[in-house]
């Protein structure tokens, strides 16, 4: 009896010694482009967040490490995640007209490091 129960003890031990996930793990949301979006949606959105919006855009100038690869769509994800993650807190949505879409998945590449704030 003491056997069957050691055997059925340590398998729960062994769960209970790996760490917890952080809370916020299961919500790790990024803002990116919505594949779906027009070329034209697209530039308004990204030109709102990077202007007025009060993205930081910086990373996507030339010679910045986001600034490959050098389309539209990865330049307005970054820009929309830069504004995403700087306002959420605030009520901030990744929505951008239908141009953008959330995402669980970290869009980071390279050296191109996409910011989550929890």
């Amino acid at each position: 009896m003491a056997t069957l129960m050691l055997k059925l003890m340590l398998p729960l031990l062994f769960l209970f010694m790996i760490p917890p996930k952080p809370a916020y793990g299961e919500f790790e949301q990024w803002c990116v482009a919505d594949e779906q979006a027009t070329q034209n949606e697209l530039q308004a959105a990204m030109d709102w967040a990077c202007g007025k919006g009060g993205a930081d855009c910086r990373k996507i100038q030339v010679k910045q490490p986001c600034y490959l690869p050098n389309t539209l769509k990865d330049h307005a994800s970054y820009a929309f995640n830069s504004y995403y993650q700087k306002f959420k807190h605030r009520g901030a949505s990744c929505n951008f007209r239908g141009a953008a879409m959330a995402t669980e998945t970290d869009p980071s590449h390279g050296s191109c490091h996409y910011d989550f704030i929890p």
